[in-house]
Parts: C-alpha cells; sequence; structure tokens
C-alpha cells in the first residue's frame, strides 16, 4: 500500500467528450495499466493516475476516498474529462468547479452532488482558462468554439480541489476530435507531462498572500471571471451565478433576507479558501444582477465573514503588485 499522492482524472465511458480526451492522453504518453480498481480500467503515468467509469460520474461521490481505499493512494485533486450540454447547442469548450451550494440540505440535487455543498475548486481553474486561450489562438477550434468558463455547478461530491473540463454543447460536437485534442494538450501541459513544468499549482508558502477571487453574480457563462481569469496574477475560485444566490424578501423592511444565499456564499468561500491555503480571498461582484436590498445583504455578511468585496479596478491593481 502506497500513500503517495497522486492526480486523478476521472473518466465517464459513456460520454465520448471524456473518452476522446482520455484517449488522447493514453496515446500520447506511456502509461502503465495498474490491477482494476472497483472492478475498472485503471492506468499510472508519473504522478497522475486515470480511471475508466462505464458511464457518467456525475452521481459518483466520494471517488477520492474510493480511490485511496482500493490503492492506498492519497488523491490530492481531481480532473473531469467531460461534455458540456447546452440548449443553445453552440459548440463550447469550458471549465468549471462543482457544488450546489445554493440548495437545501434536504434537497436531493437533481445533478448529483451534496445539497449545500461545494467541493474545493481546482487552483489550475484561471491558469488553464489562459492556456486554453492561447492553445486556440489562431485555429480553426477558435473560429468554430466559444471558450468559457461556467460558474460551479452540479455533481459529484469529492473532498478533493477538482475541475470539469468539458466540450460543448450537443452530440454534433461532443466528438470533435480537434476539441478533445486542445483539451487534452491542456491536461498535459497543466500537469506537466510534457516534461515542462506544471502550472496553477497552489503553493501554501510560495502562493501566500496573493489574490483569489470569488465571483458573485451573473449568468451560467461567467463574464466577470472570464474577464478576471485571463488576468496573470488572478487566480479564481468558486463562481456563483444569481441563481446560486436564491434571495426571498424579508416581509418587513429591514429584516433578514430568507432564502438560501446566505449558506451558499459562506459554503463558497470556505470552499475556496480550503483549496487557496494562505491565500487573500475577495469577492467580485456583478452589482447589475442584483436588487439594492440584495446588494446590502452581501455585502452585511461578507463583512462578518471578514472578506474583502472589490471592484474590477482594485482587483486589477492588486494583480498588478
Amino acid at each position: 500500500m502506497s500513500s503517495k499522492d497522486v492526480v486523478l482524472i476521472i473518466v465517464s465511458g459513456g460520454d465520448i467528450a471524456s473518452t476522446n480526451q482520455a484517449d488522447y492522453l493514453l496515446e500520447k504518453f506511456e502509461w502503465d495499466e495498474l490491477q482494476k480498481v472497483e472492478g475498472l480500467d485503471a492506468y499510472s503515468y508519473q504522478n497522475i493516475r486515470m480511471w475508466i467509469h462505464p458511464d457518467g460520474v456525475l452521481y459518483e461521490d466520494n471517488l477520492d476516498l474510493r480511490w485511496q481505499k482500493e490503492t492506498g493512494e492519497h488523491v490530492c485533486e481531481a480532473i473531469f474529462p467531460s461534455r458540456h450540454s447546452a440548449k443553445s447547442g453552440n459548440p463550447s469548450l469550458t471549465l468549471h468547479p462543482i457544488g450546489v451550494p445554493q440548495l437545501d440540505y434536504d434537497e436531493i440535487p437533481p445533478y448529483g452532488g451534496k445539497s449545500g455543498n461545494a467541493p474545493p475548486p481546482s487552483p489550475r481553474l484561471a491558469s488553464w482558462w489562459r492556456n486554453m486561450l492561447e492553445l486556440v489562438s489562431g485555429t480553426s477550434i477558435e473560429s468554430e468554439f466559444d471558450l468559457s468558463l461556467e460558474v460551479t455547478h452540479h455533481g459529484p461530491w469529492i473532498n478533493v480541489p477538482s475541475i470539469f473540463v468539458e466540450v460543448g454543447s450537443t452530440a454534433e460536437t461532443w466528438g470533435h476530435r480537434g476539441a478533445a485534442e486542445v483539451l487534452a494538450n491542456l491536461i498535459a501541459k497543466g500537469l506537466g507531462m510534457n516534461d515542462d513544468k506544471e502550472f496553477g499549482k497552489w503553493d501554501a508558502n510560495l502562493n501566500s498572500g496573493e489574490t483569489v477571487v470569488v465571483t458573485l453574480g451573473g449568468g451560467h457563462y461567467a463574464p466577470r471571471a472570464n474577464k478576471l481569469g485571463s488576468v496573470d496574477g488572478i487566480w479564481i475560485g468558486h463562481m456563483l451565478a444569481t441563481y446560486a444566490l436564491p434571495f426571498t424578501a424579508p416581509e418587513i423592511e429591514g429584516d433578514q433576507p430568507g432564502g438560501t444565499w446566505k449558506n451558499s456564499l459562506t459554503c463558497a468561500i470556505n470552499s475556496t479558501k480550503q483549496a487557496f491555503p494562505n491565500g487573500n480571498v475577495v469577492c467580485s461582484m456583478d452589482k447589475k444582477a442584483f436588487k439594492g436590498w440584495q446588494r446590502q445583504a452581501i455585502r452585511t455578511h461578507l463583512e462578518e465573514l471578514k472578506v474583502p468585496l472589490l471592484n474590477t479596478k482594485s482587483l486589477m491593481e492588486l494583480s498588478d503588485r
């Protein structure tokens, strides 16, 4: 039994966008085939493990602990190659953290996860976002696909920093080999598999005091985070869309508003702090996404949590230091 820290790539076998990314990585690098884990195929390359599940994994909770139980290896982060579905049908490449912090604790999450909770976001989000923009620059993918971060959403529940790496948005593009190759290259570069230095890994000592942004409000495709995350020196944590901060108006003016917004906000901040120990966690809010009384409630709660609420100009100044 080993106590080695490993990065776990979790593949959904019934998802061609996931298996295409996995196939590219398996073909490009010399992996060792491991003994089956929970009866499923598994592979090893350096400190990276790949675990092939037969179907989707949105409801497969605690995959990190399950891997450790079977192998003795401690999972330090998880990467989920996946497809992305959207009613728009627009071809897209997206990255996002996971969680459903806006749901009541006793609510059954429709797409997996643990209600009222969010796993730690991957510190790699912002740097991989910047690198994805670079990888597609000047290629046909740039003109064929929308590129975006997505806000925090869906399952599974896992205990370590996690990121979904997705091709969207319909069956017409899920199997796009060029898109899968871009994302597989992103994973390989980010993890240092090409013998390059990996990037996006947070070090509690080396990165102590650096700015980590939790974004509040706006739509599903995280326009605020897209802008902030494209700037060197800014790290991105959880991203909460307006719908992930549900308010109900107080019956008496001046009373505390109802809804699960407060737990969602607290959860996103605490989870981000867990992923970025010693980081300077701050919030950035889309003011237009909220009514005046909602904005004030958010500001008051952030003051209670001792988390600064900064505008874009202030964040840009911090990133230049």
